[in-house]
């Protein structure tokens, strides 16, 4: 059960491609930690690093978009406010419920699981294309 880098995952951007490899180990660590009974311990780490890969990936994201001119940036940052937000969302549940229950580790499995199959797939293979076409001008 765990989840591993695909180079059809890859946008052609190192950078951001080394980033996303990071969120699929940091995945597959959950869903490994998970299947030996200890995601609720595993999660909490996941979301801890989920905060500074956000604005770090984020941002490296954005700023290429910005530069090359990306025609769809406003609803790709728009994803990413939505994502920030969702994780916002898991973190207040944890915090108000008292401790990791069983279902915020299956919510943070399939936010992740939806963002890799959705975002990384499909919208940022878009920059990528873009971006590629932007080196020959």
């Amino acid at each position: 059960m765990g989840i591993t880098w695909r180079e059809d995952l890859a946008i052609g951007v190192d950078q951001i491609d080394s980033q996303h490899k990071e969120l699929l180990a940091r995945f597959d660590l959950l869903l490994n930690s998970c299947k030996e009974g200890k995601g609720r311990e595993e999660v909490l780490h996941l979301l801890s690093f989920l905060d500074e890969y956000v604005i770090s990936h984020f941002g490296d994201e954005e700023v290429l978009q910005k530069k090359s001119g990306f025609p769809d940036y406003e609803a790709h940052h728009a994803e990413h406010v939505g994502f920030i937000a969702r994780i916002a969302e898991l973190k207040e549940r944890m915090r108000t419920d008292g401790s990791v229950q069983i279902d915020h580790v299956l919510d943070t499995n399939k936010l992740l699981l939806d963002w890799l199959l959705r975002h990384i797939s499909v919208r940022d293979r878009a920059v990528g294309k873009h971006l590629k076409s932007q080196e020959g001008l």
